[in-house]
């Protein structure tokens, strides 16, 4: 490596180190919390809603060595029971539908797809795709009827962070501590305190891998894209749900390996 290039890596590292000792004097707990509710009880009041994403999630390898796979996708949901959603990464592009009965899902590459009954609300679909199908929705934590209800009880510290700018929107910023991760939240300003970004950064791996997730093009109500069934090609083959291929983030050349 270049000296040249040693010093921008050094003079990063010194920003970073600075940054890391400076703490905001307008920190204040109770706003933080009074914004994190408010935003839970407006994605709580709205019976449709759709977004758009960016999504990058950090995986660490054997050598310690960070990588960050990235993502983008759509999510549109009707309360209580109909969702779609897609993701389109380097390796797969993939679609979920559920309209309150049976689970949609499909590797559009592959065109392989499965489907499973699991009737009920998008919350108890939520549980099911992530303990029995090991298959996590895209910002599963904010579909939630009750966002705050669900995390708040697991905060150990809670900070405000002042304001940030995501996609061009103006955000409160808010950092969010449990026993087992970090989390930040940036929340639009105005009457639709909708998450912006979300970031939560694992504490219990080596190396303290990240999951970024930036929301754009937010709509609800008659503005909303409606939840639509996902269109199946036409020689698309059916499969048990647990051998539809890549539907989660770690697709392609990603391998884990069993006991890591």
């Amino acid at each position: 490596m270049s000296k040249k290039n040693t010093s921008h890596l050094g003079g990063a590292s010194a920003l970073l180190l600075a940054t890391s000792l400076c703490w905001p004097a307008w920190a204040d707990e109770d706003f933080a919390r009074e914004r994190f509710g408010a935003m839970s009880d407006y994605l709580g009041s709205q019976q449709t809603f759709s977004f758009d994403y960016d999504a990058s999630l950090d995986v660490v390898t054997d050598e310690g060595q960070t990588l960050t796979i990235a993502s983008s996708g759509a999510v549109a949901m009707e309360r209580p029971g109909k969702i779609s959603a897609t993701r389109d990464g380097g390796f797969a592009s993939v679609a979920f539908s559920f309209d309150g009965t049976t689970l949609t899902m499909l590797n559009k590459d592959e065109k392989v797809f499965a489907k499973a009954d699991v009737p009920g609300t998008v919350e108890h679909l939520i549980d099911e795709l992530r303990d029995t199908y090991h298959r996590p929705l895209p910002a599963a934590d904010l579909l939630l009827p009750d966002v705050q209800g669900a995390l708040e009880p697991l905060f150990t510290d809670v900070k405000d962070l002042g304001s940030g700018v995501i996609h061009g929107i103006e955000c409160d910023h808010f950092a969010f501590r449990t026993e087992v991760a970090d989390m930040q939240i940036w929340i639009a300003h105005g009457d639709a305190p909708y998450p912006c970004r979300y970031a939560i950064t694992t504490k219990q791996v080596d190396g303290s891998p990240q999951y970024v997730l930036d929301v754009y093009d937010w709509a609800a109500g008659e503005d909303a894209v409606p939840a639509a069934a996902i269109d199946l090609p036409a020689d698309a083959r059916e499969v048990a749900p647990n051998e539809v291929p890549d539907l989660d983030d770690l697709a392609g050349i990603y391998v884990v390996e069993e006991g890591k």
